[in-house]
């Protein structure tokens, strides 16, 4: 393998949006977060977001904008990349799936909780539209929003 390639690890996320309430997701065994998942072999990103969202959330959605990446290196060499997504054009009933509870909660409600890994500032790469990066920096020790 050339030392620029490495192996990726392809994943989602998306921000839903329904006027000031966001959904989220108590992931078992994780915490709260974004509803998302794996991008399989063969299925585009955008239908990967659209599928995901399906599977845990019970809701369909409709043009899901890409609005940034969240990305870091692991110990191994390999890459994990996130796309981010939001929406607010969806149809269906909310129900809860096998990997989490979905619930809505406002914007204010989300800033008060203890929420995994970075989902606070996913929700602000979401809302500005100047970043469109988080990166893991080592060296930092924390994200840096790009």
């Amino acid at each position: 393998m050339d030392k620029r390639t490495s192996p990726v690890e392809l994943t989602n996320v998306c921000v839903l949006c329904d006027g000031d309430r966001i959904l989220v997701e108590n992931k078992v065994g994780h915490g709260i977060c974004f509803p998302g998942g794996h991008v399989e072999p063969g299925e585009s990103m955008e239908a990967a977001v659209i599928r995901e969202i399906q599977e845990e959330t019970g809701l369909t959605i409709a043009h899901p904008r890409l609005r940034g990446i969240k990305d870091w290196m692991s110990e191994d060499g390999s890459r994990s990349l996130v796309a981010l997504y939001c929406a607010s054009d969806c149809s269906g009933t909310l129900k809860s799936s096998d990997e989490g509870n979905v619930f809505w909660v406002s914007r204010a409600e989300f800033a008060e909780m203890d929420v995994i890994w970075g989902m606070k500032d996913v929700l602000r790469i979401c809302d500005d539209e100047t970043l469109s990066e988080m990166f893991w920096d080592e060296a930092k020790d924390g994200w840096v929003l790009l």
